[in-house]
């Protein structure tokens, strides 16, 4: 993951079922097999703050992951502290010189406005079912189906998460099973069936095999 002495705001936590998931996938999977000992003792790991999860995924929507990281730096210098009430207090000018399309802008003001109304039922999300989480979750402007998935993994960090509308999963299952040929959802899911009932384990080591550099959200 991302180097958490030079980013204190990244929280180390690593599933507790991590080391179980791998050994399921390296039985089962023979691209798995090959990909997991390369990242050694690399894990998933959370930032532990449910809102810079959900407003960094806004940031690096349709984006590399360099471009989020320089536009999010920006603009976190803006508030006192990335904190709802925070950025509703920010001004648009400033949001926007950070590098934030005027959709974003919108975005994060609507789910900064959804914090601080109590529209969320934070604390039950614990309890909820991914599909209740992502329900509720896609009902906040700029959070589809992919932003809610994000925050399934790497917030609540639940393990059988599959992100079909995520290019990297679908680039990662076409470079390291089919040779590079174009690949279906459906051939996505047909590779996922081996990888049950730790999808979001297998998703983020296909990542790492396109990207050495690690996504927290």
């Amino acid at each position: 993951m991302a180097d958490v002495a030079a980013n204190p705001a990244l929280v180390v936590a690593t599933p507790d079922y991590w080391s179980e998931a791998c050994k399921h996938l390296v039985k089962k999977d023979r691209v798995m097999k090959r990909l997991i000992p390369q990242f050694g003792d690399a894990a998933l790991q959370t930032r532990g703050d449910a809102f810079v999860t959900l407003a960094r995924s806004i940031v690096g929507q349709q984006v590399s992951v360099a471009s989020a990281q320089a536009v999010w730096e920006r603009f976190a210098a803006l508030p006192r502290s990335m904190k709802p009430a925070s950025v509703l207090k920010l001004k648009i000018d400033d949001m926007r010189a950070a590098g934030l399309s005027a959709r974003k802008v919108d975005y994060l003001v609507d789910l900064a406005m959804h914090f601080e109304s109590g529209k969320l039922h934070v604390k039950d999300w614990a309890a909820m079912d991914d599909e209740a989480i992502i329900a509720e979750l896609v009902a906040i402007r700029g959070i589809g189906r992919w932003t809610a998935e994000m925050f399934l993994i790497f917030y609540l960090m639940r393990p059988n998460v599959l992100p079909l509308d995520d290019p990297g999963l679908i680039a990662g299952i076409s470079h390291n099973y089919f040779s590079g040929d174009p690949v279906s959802r459906s051939d996505a899911r047909e590779v996922a069936e081996a990888w049950k009932p730790w999808c979001s384990v297998a998703t983020w080591y296909i990542w790492r095999s396109l990207d050495p550099l690690p996504v927290a959200y």
